[in-house]
């Protein structure tokens, strides 16, 4: 029982130090300029242009002012044709599950080219 108990504290511990250093860069990187991209939106992008490369749009946006805790992924592929939302969503999640490990959230959108 104390050995649960003393994992469930450090996860919590870890998931408040997270959140703490987003609000620290959430506030000095507040005016960042949109043409820029963090390490970790270029990283994502990376990963979701070699697991979908005849992806039409990818866009990858740091949603928790830049500390890389929380992502939104809008991605249009014909790769998806065919599949329920929430089978594309779990490809995503399959090509992205390394990064998921470190995050506190992620946005998923999916959509296959319109002809």
């Amino acid at each position: 029982m104390m050995l649960a108990c003393k994992r469930s504290f450090t996860s919590t511990v870890a998931s408040a130090l997270r959140l703490l250093r987003c609000n620290e860069v959430a506030v000095s990187s507040q005016y960042r300029s949109l043409s820029t991209q963090t390490d970790g939106e270029v990283r994502i992008a990376k990963i979701l242009k070699e697991k979908f490369p005849l992806a039409s749009s990818l866009k990858v946006v740091d949603i928790s002012g830049g500390c890389g805790a929380m992502y939104e992924i809008h991605i249009e592929s014909t790769e998806f044709e065919g599949k329920r939302t929430v089978q594309q969503h779990q490809i995503v999640n399959q090509a992205l599950k390394d990064e998921i490990q470190g995050m506190h959230g992620l946005r998923i959108f999916t959509d296959v080219p319109k002809h």
